[in-house]
């Protein structure tokens, strides 16, 4: 499942307390999941991909329209994000506090995020509380408000947030870093956008936005619950059946990502610096994704068994924890990285990555690292799809991806057929260039400085 980065911000309606403790009580299997999922297909032809389960009585529904972030204006990073932040705020006849008046009175969940390539949804609640929550989603897309109080409210909150991020050394080194990766294209900028953007985005931008992305033919649906066919049907052509039926989205260009080694330092007076590190990745269309996704692992997927953080973490005692991982996308990949050292010890750690990953793109995992990556990552998934919520936002992730419907029953068999001479061409492919370095705190030995006085 793709990565985000930064993660989108999705603001969510809080439940009840004995709603909540019900709700998370939804439990699917998902080997009993997998022979179960429907293309379901409505009156008005409206596509889902859709399990029906009544162990509770609940309905989940994720969902994404195509464009994304990536449709924001050049110059008006943020748009998406705004969209996402302002679609339940009043639509319809109702004002913003009496829409979320109605999703509290019910303990409905709704919420929207922009990522890159999507602009994603979501929708949960219970059985006999689903005539409410379709019709309000179908009323936040179709008829949204976006009055200037709400607008401005939220803008502050946005902008609020991207200042605190100027002071945050991962929040710099994710910004700087995708700059290096990407450049001018759209994947180089922020999807929350940047204190010069945001203020200059008007309802105009965003009622443009919504025009444009939110149309049939870009939506994707997952639905899991306690719903017949036929009902679903029905909600969904009602929800989503009167917006476009085509969208008008801006081209975006396959890109790949800067060329490794390189390394850029943004200065930043705080205690602890912050390394982020990566370089080209593998599409998901890619016919040698697994062994990457495999190899991946054993290099700095595996939490606590993986290779960078018994290298960084435990024999060096660099750092506190250390990750890295997978992130594709529509027009491109990347593999990503993150820790954090004392300024003094930041040298050191970026010697000890370099030497890890140069490591295992010449020589490649071992056959028992293989071994141990398989046995984890076809466990893990048992458990990754273990409520109705996780389970649709996975169908909805292999959607995205282009990935077959019976997917679920084919992975492990996929994880099964990686090589060690496929994860070793992998390993080379990934990490044979070196990486891209980003840096954010102190200079080395430089010391403390007393903090501004404010004025």
């Amino acid at each position: 499942m793709t990565h985000p980065l930064p993660f989108p911000r999705a603001r969510r309606v809080a439940l009840s307390v004995a709603t909540g403790a019900a709700l998370a009580l939804a439990t699917v299997s998902p080997s009993q999941a997998a022979a179960k999922i429907q293309h379901l297909t409505s009156p008005g032809g409206i596509e889902a991909w859709f399990v029906q389960d009544a162990t509770v009585p609940l309905i989940a529904m994720e969902y994404y329209f195509a464009g994304g972030s990536a449709q924001d204006p050049k110059d008006k990073s943020g748009v998406a994000n705004l969209v996402g932040d302002l679609l339940d705020e009043g639509s319809g006849d109702l004002d913003s506090k009496t829409f979320h008046e109605r999703l509290d009175r019910r303990a409905i969940e709704l919420s929207f995020s922009a990522s890159r390539d999507t602009f994603r949804g979501s929708l949960r609640m219970l059985r006999d509380n689903k005539d409410e929550a379709f019709d309000l989603l179908r009323s936040a897309l179709t008829s949204p408000h976006f009055d200037t109080a709400d607008v401005e409210r939220i803008r502050a909150q946005v902008i609020s947030g991207l200042r605190r991020e100027t002071t945050n050394p991962s929040s710099l080194a994710s910004r700087k870093f995708l700059e290096v990766a990407f450049g001018d294209h759209p994947y180089g900028r922020q999807t929350k956008g940047t204190l010069d953007s945001v203020p200059t985005i008007t309802v105009a931008d965003m009622k443009d936005y919504v025009g444009r992305v939110l149309a049939k033919d870009g939506l994707k649906i997952a639905v899991v619950g306690d719903v017949d066919p036929a009902t679903l049907g029905k909600l969904l052509d009602h929800t989503f059946g009167s917006l476009p039926a085509k969208a008008n989205l801006t081209p975006v260009a396959d890109v790949e990502a800067a060329k490794p080694p390189q390394r850029a330092f943004v200065p930043l007076d705080v205690p602890q610096t912050v390394i982020t590190f990566g370089g080209p990745g593998v599409k998901r269309s890619d016919p040698n994704f697994m062994a990457a996704y495999v190899v991946n692992h054993i290099l700095g997927g595996g939490g606590l068994s993986s290779r960078l953080y018994r290298e960084v973490r435990e024999k060096r005692g660099l750092a506190y924890s250390v990750f890295e991982s997978l992130l594709w996308m529509e027009h491109s990949a990347i593999f990503i990285g993150n820790t954090g050292t004392r300024a003094d010890r930041a040298g050191d750690t970026i010697d000890a990555l370099e030497k890890e990953v140069r490591r295992i793109a010449e020589e490649g995992p071992t056959q028992k690292e293989l071994d141990e990556a398989k046995s984890y990552l076809k466990g893990s998934q048992m458990l990754a799809l273990d409520t109705s919520s996780k389970l649709a936002q996975a169908l909805l992730q292999y959607q995205q991806d282009k990935l077959p419907i019976d997917y679920i029953e084919k992975r492990n068999a996929i994880v099964d057929a990686v090589t060690l001479d496929d994860a070793k061409a992998a390993a080379k492919r990934l990490w044979g260039q070196g990486l891209l370095t980003v840096i954010v705190g102190r200079a080395p030995h430089t010391p403390a400085q007393p903090a501004p006085k404010l004025k």
